[in-house]
C-alpha cells in the first residue's frame, strides 16, 4: 500500500488524495453490501435451526459424517452437518460459529488435533460450494452482467478438491497409523 502510494505520488500527485478517498468509499460500500448477504444468511440459518431443519440435516448426513468423521456424538454431528451446510452454500463466515462449535465438541482433551478435527478443517478449507454466495455477491457489486455463471464450474472443482482432501486426510491417517504400529513394536 505504502509503495503504490509512493508511486502514485511520483506519477500525479494530485490524485493521491481523491484515489484514497475513492477506494475507501469503495472498500465501505463492498462491505455493506457483503454485511447484507451475510445477515441475509446468518438469519436463514438461525431459522434453520429454531426450526429443527438442523436435526432433519444431521440426520440426512449421519451417515456420512460417520463415515468421513468417524463421530458418535448426535449433537457434534449436528454441529459438523450445520457447518458443512453453510459451507455449501458458500456461507464461510456465516458457517466459522458452527465451524467453532463443533471443533470444542471434537476436542478430547489432549491439546492435540485429532483426525475429526483435521478433516472438518480440511473439508472447510477446501468446501464443497452449491450456491458460491460471496463470490456471486463480490461479481454483482463489481458489476458482472452475470455473476451467477461461476456456479457450475465452482461446483465441479469444489467437489474435486474435498473429495481429493478427504481421500488424503484417510491415507494420511492410515500411514501414520502404520508408523506409530511399528514404532510401538521396537
Amino acid at each position: 500500500m505504502l509503495f503504490s502510494i509512493l508511486v502514485l505520488l511520483v506519477v500525479n500527485p494530485s490524485a493521491v488524495l481523491s484515489e484514497m478517498i475513492s477506494a475507501s468509499t469503495d472498500a465501505l460500500e463492498l462491505c455493506i453490501e457483503l454485511c447484507a448477504v451475510y445477515c441475509v444468511w446468518l438469519g436463514i440459518i438461525e431459522l434453520v435451526e429454531v426450526s429443527g431443519l438442523g436435526e432433519k440435516l444431521a440426520k440426512l448426513l449421519r451417515p456420512l459424517i460417520k463415515k468421513v468423521f468417524k463421530v458418535e456424538n448426535p449433537e457434534t454431528q449436528k454441529l459438523i452437518a450445520m457447518n458443512v451446510s453453510a459451507n455449501m452454500l458458500g456461507l464461510g463466515n456465516a458457517a466459522t460459529p458452527m465451524g467453532i462449535k463443533a471443533m470444542q465438541a471434537l476436542d478430547d482433551g489432549s491439546g492435540k488435533a485429532n483426525f475429526a478435527m483435521i478433516m472438518l478443517i480440511v473439508i472447510n478449507a477446501t468446501s464443497i460450494q452449491l450456491l458460491p454466495t460471496t463470490v456471486i455477491g463480490l461479481r454483482a457489486s463489481a458489476g458482472s452482467e452475470n455473476p451467477s455463471d461461476i456456479i457450475l464450474p465452482t461446483l465441479i472443482v469444489t467437489f474435486i478438491t474435498t473429495l481429493l482432501g478427504i481421500l488424503l486426510v484417510h491415507a494420511i491417517h492410515k500411514i501414520l497409523g502404520l508408523k506409530n504400529k511399528k514404532r510401538k513394536k521396537s
